[in-house]
């Protein structure tokens, strides 16, 4: 018949678990934190990547024509979702047009899709800021059916479509230059850059800031 156990032999078991349970604990993050080095932290899953593009036709914000994504096809086209009470759209509006000057001789076009705004507000926000040149288009998104046909969670959110109208790239939050160019030159290039996260987005006019406080570059 075994012993009973008495209190100094309970205890010195229980740290003998403890510690045991904490090598294991120290073990399973070291494999976690070791699968994750060598990743880009920037990147995020976005269930849009690889996909067409929508069918979309929208009306340009200044004149009478539209702007067809289907009829873009053997461009790489930029999707940059804004609005003129959108910050982070503000910061980052000086990097597209400068991407879009910069990339129009590789055929890239831009397509930059107000969002949730108004046709006044949209193009004081542009005669103050600046317009892009020729491939640069400025939509409306009446009745907001691109931003769902896209899944938009808020503002700014800028995808790009490959030569074959395939979402190939999304950022979510306000872009840089450098990130911007960086997956440009990926999809000039043939690649796919996928998903990455530029900073926080904001859902709606007066709502806080969503996501990544940190913007990548």
């Amino acid at each position: 018949m075994t012993a009973p156990m008495g209190p100094g032999r309970s205890r010195r078991r229980a740290i003998r678990l403890a510690a045991g349970l904490a090598v294991v604990v120290a073990v399973g993050i070291g494999a976690v934190l070791g699968a994750r080095l060598g990743t880009d932290p920037t990147l995020v899953d976005s269930p849009l990547i690889g996909r067409p593009a929508p069918a979309l036709t929208l009306p340009e914000l200044e004149g009478p024509g539209a702007v067809s994504l289907a009829d873009l096809r053997g461009q790489v086209v930029v999707v940059n979702f804004w609005a003129s009470w959108c910050v982070a759209c503000r910061d980052e509006h000086a990097a597209l047009v400068a991407a879009a000057a910069q990339y129009e001789g590789d055929g890239v076009t831009f397509v930059g899709v107000d969002y949730q705004d108004t046709r006044d507000a949209a193009v004081g926000f542009l005669d103050e800021l600046g317009r892009g040149g020729p491939n640069y288009r400025y939509v409306t998104d009446v009745g907001s059916r691109a931003s769902l046909e896209f899944g938009l969670f808020g503002v700014p959110e800028t995808f790009v479509l490959d030569r074959e109208g395939t979402i190939v790239a999304k950022i979510t939050g306000g872009t840089t230059y450098p990130l911007l160019a960086g997956v440009l030159d990926a999809v000039v290039a043939g690649e796919r850059p996928g998903a990455r996260t530029g900073g926080p987005v904001q859902p709606a006019p007066g709502a806080p800031l969503v996501g990544a406080m940190t913007p990548s570059g």
